[in-house]
């Protein structure tokens, strides 16, 4: 080899080894970086009861809490068991009727543990006292979710309640359709559990 040539060489030696170490740093600095944000997530704001939360496919404003054995239909049930109820008004942004308000108000007692399938509530509208099937778009309506409280566990004075967002993709990565898909909670709100029968 002449000696230019060898140069030649030589410079794209030192370019490319210059290039990987620098790919390797990039690289490390953002595993670094993803390792101390998932170490370290933004604590979920806590919000007073009567606000309103933006959830993405819903505004939701949580007002009160009880514990009792009659469901907000009136009639007493043939076997009685706790349940939990929280009274909320919500509003449906999204285009089309839906009934999945249960997987965005979730008691924080009663949260499954990742992976797992939470226990649905079932959901009523206050002007019917009866099941909420639907819930219209943009339509304001006050209901109350009710969940199975646990009988060995004793009634709380507070409930603490986790609210989730929802993220709308025009198109998700597996079908390619429009949908609304969970997210993160976006916030957090204590209510004083009142005793009812």
């Amino acid at each position: 080899m002449t000696e230019p040539t060898q140069a030649t060489v030589r410079q794209r030696l030192y370019a490319f080894l210059i290039a990987g170490l620098g790919g390797l740093a990039a690289s490390a600095v953002s595993f670094s970086m993803a390792v101390y944000e998932a170490a370290h997530p933004p604590e979920t704001p806590a919000v007073a009861a009567g606000q309103q939360i933006d959830t993405g496919r819903w505004f939701v404003t949580l007002r009160s809490a009880r514990i009792g054995t009659i469901s907000p239909t009136g009639v007493p049930p043939s076997n009685p068991k706790q349940l939990i109820m929280v009274d909320l008004d919500v509003v449906n942004r999204s285009a089309m009727p839906n009934n999945l308000l249960g997987k965005v108000v979730v008691p924080a007692p009663l949260a499954a543990p990742p992976g797992a399938v939470p226990e649905l509530p079932t959901t009523y509208l206050d002007r019917d006292k009866y099941f909420a099937n639907h819930i219209n778009p943009n339509m304001p309506e006050r209901v109350t979710m009710a969940w199975t409280w646990p009988q060995d566990m004793p009634a709380p004075e507070t409930l603490k309640v986790i609210v989730k967002g929802e993220i709308y993709k025009l198109r998700d990565n597996l079908y390619g359709a429009t949908g609304w898909y969970d997210g993160d909670p976006v916030a957090t709100v204590d209510l004083p559990v009142e005793r009812v029968p």
